[in-house]
């Protein structure tokens, strides 16, 4: 895990690690410019004395998260060949997790509001295409996912030196661009062979066996109603069933193999017809994305979700947005991928509503008026040190305030109530996001990463308290 470095002046120099990041603090040659991600200032260095290597920032778009890599890339030439081999090091793994599916409840609610007023004044007309949308508009579910993205880039190209962009756009024919004269059941067989429709029931069917519920297998495509009793082989049709399960079932009807089991058959009928919302809301952002990311006027290269996925099999690499974003494009090898990711929740920066409704709409409680109390704010990163009583112990996160001065400070994992303001001392300021550490689970190196995380997490400051309190 790197921490990011700024000059003097504040322009991005390459990032250091964790250990010079610490000698540089200790040493008096750096200021703390930000806690998470965590970012040093240095004093007596200008960008224009430094030594810049080119960094790629990766983005793979998502309808409820979007993964980030931030890697450095070196190509070579194959002294036999003549190919140039491209070689990624991963510098800094992310996470950002929209809040679409809030910003679309709060739009209902506001909906229900208004038409519940409306419907108070008999009087007034009712409404229709008064309202003119302009070109490309889109919903402010899913603007928030185009804007979140950008702003992110944004800030990293403000404490990285970024020289260029990645990003998952099209399903690129990669058989065809190596062999042009390819064609007919060649074609459909080729080493990507199926990706697309397998990657669409991975999503539908939440990466498990329809009938079992087994994960962290390999899954096998089954038809729902065999082909040998008038079934189709259309993706509504289709499920993923285990080996065991597939082959229990063999060519029997899913309404005899599960006449056992009701409640499953009747979600598998329902979940077969369900359409992909969040695919859906991919399709819809992504050329929002992409036309954001190229007016930005760095080098902009777009990958193919299957290739993608293929270059993290061949590199036996986990399951994981960020690592998705880190194998976009021409991988050839990657090095420095098993380290803590900086998971990124996107909180908002509060509400205007100051009450609380019950289920008929008359107000239960009012909401403070101030934003602040004793010096905090609703979404300040705090870290609270009790020293007495059942609650003793070392709390961060993101702070909830009252008026009386007993907070609430959600972690990772738990939610901790009422600490008082006494023991809290405020680390950053908040900014609409929630953030917390994570570690790749991978079934090689668990334990080297987790030790990485915990080493990364003894930085002065925020790191002390950070491994305490999430584990």
């Amino acid at each position: 895990m790197a921490v990011f470095v700024l000059d003097k002046r504040k322009k991005p120099l390459m990032p250091c690690s964790e250990k010079r990041a610490r000698i540089l603090l200790e040493r008096g040659r750096a200021r703390v410019h930000r806690m998470v991600p965590f970012t040093i200032r240095l004093v007596d260095r200008l960008q224009e004395d430094s030594v810049l290597q080119p960094l790629r920032l990766k983005v793979a778009p998502g309808s409820k998260t979007t993964g980030l890599a931030l890697v450095r890339e070196q190509e070579t030439e194959d002294a036999d060949t003549g190919e140039i081999i491209r070689t990624l090091a991963v510098v800094t793994l992310l996470e950002l997790q929209h809040r679409g599916h809030a910003i679309s409840k709060a739009l209902k609610q506001r909906r229900g509001h208004r038409r519940f007023r409306r419907n108070q004044l008999r009087y007034r007309p009712a409404r229709f295409l008064n309202r003119k949308r302009p070109t490309g508009w889109l919903s402010p579910s899913l603007q928030h996912r185009v804007d979140t993205v950008t702003a992110w880039v944004s800030r990293l190209q403000r404490w990285a030196p970024v020289s260029a962009l990645s990003t998952l756009l099209h399903r690129f024919d990669t058989q065809a661009l190596q062999n042009p004269e390819i064609s007919g059941a060649e074609y459909q067989h080729g080493t990507l062979f199926g990706y697309e429709v397998r990657e669409y029931l991975l999503e539908k069917w939440g990466r498990k066996c329809a009938y079992c519920d087994a994960e962290h297998t390999p899954l096998t495509i089954d038809h729902i109603h065999p082909k040998s009793k008038g079934g189709s082989d259309r993706v509504s049709n289709l499920t993923l069933a285990c080996v065991p399960c597939n082959q229990r079932k063999s060519n029997l009807d899913v309404r005899d193999y599960l006449a056992h089991d009701p409640k499953r058959l009747a979600r598998i009928e329902a979940q077969r017809k369900a359409p992909l919302k969040d695919a859906a809301a991919v399709n819809s952002t992504h050329w929002a994305l992409f036309n954001r990311l190229k007016d930005t006027g760095l080098d902009l290269e777009v990958g193919t979700g299957a290739r993608c996925k293929w270059n993290r099999k061949r590199h036996n690499m986990p399951k994981a947005h960020s690592l998705d974003a880190a194998c976009i494009g021409p991988v050839d090898g990657i090095a420095h991928w098993q380290q803590p990711v900086l998971q990124i929740k996107a909180t908002g920066r509060g509400s205007y509503q100051r009450t609380r409704p019950t289920k008929h709409g008359f107000p239960r409680g009012y909401l403070m008026r101030s934003k602040s109390a004793f010096g905090f704010q609703t979404g300040d990163l705090v870290k609270a040190i009790v020293t007495k009583g059942k609650k003793a112990g070392v709390y961060l996160g993101r702070v909830a305030i009252r008026a009386s001065g007993s907070f609430d400070i959600q972690a990772k994992n738990e939610r901790v109530q009422s600490i008082s303001h006494r023991f809290c001392t405020l680390i950053q300021r908040a900014d609409g996001y929630g953030y917390f550490w994570d570690k790749i689970a991978t079934s090689q190196g668990d334990a080297g990463t987790g030790a990485a995380c915990a080493a990364a997490l003894s930085l002065p400051g925020i790191h002390a308290g950070v491994s305490r309190a999430n584990g």
